[in-house]
């Protein structure tokens, strides 16, 4: 009879993840860093951090388990702005895992201490959500009594980035 191996019994695996934004640099101290802290396996990407799609942040994410780490060298190695932060860690929450920045020891939710700390942020990026929401809709408000007719096109005559790009150059040469 099998039997299924509970948090507890289970052997936890700490990943470490690393990355570059350039061919030029070099993944290497991170990679001795995270193996010197005990990670069994490094996750490693030359990609700039403003991307949201990191192959290898996604591979090392959905091999995440219960109770198993995901540790970085800094926090700017996993995300490059506070929104993208919270968003990764809620990822890795929703699988039970735990994170760690070696760096950044107030970012480590295996901790009581850490796992505070980056709710304050959470709350204080939600808290910053909601001011810029009530400023905007204030400023609509605003624009509306001046008589300004606010139209979103629809998104059949929105222009995308690659449309845009394309058309611009024509945009620039003479009719014939």
């Amino acid at each position: 009879m099998h039997k299924s191996l509970s948090k507890e019994d289970r052997n936890m695996t700490t990943y470490g993840y690393a990355r570059v934004s350039t061919n030029g640099q070099d993944l290497g101290s991170q990679e001795a860093e995270l193996m010197a802290a005990g990670a069994a396996k490094v996750f490693k990407e030359k990609v700039s951090g403003a991307k949201t799609d990191r192959a290898e942040l996604a591979k090392v994410i959905r091999r995440l388990e219960p109770g198993d780490v995901l540790m970085v060298t800094r926090l700017d190695r996993l995300a490059r702005s506070t929104r993208d932060l919270l968003n990764v860690l809620a990822t890795i929450s929703e699988r039970e895992a735990g994170f760690r920045s070696l760096k950044d020891a107030w970012a480590d939710t295996t901790t009581p201490h850490g796992r505070l700390m980056l709710t304050v942020l959470g709350g204080l990026a939600e808290f910053e959500r909601d001011l810029i929401l009530a400023r905007t809709s204030d400023g609509r408000t605003r624009a509306k009594a001046r008589g300004v007719v606010l139209v979103v096109p629809p998104p059949s005559h929105r222009i995308s980035g690659r449309r845009l790009s394309s058309a611009l150059p024509m945009a620039k040469c003479k009719p014939m």
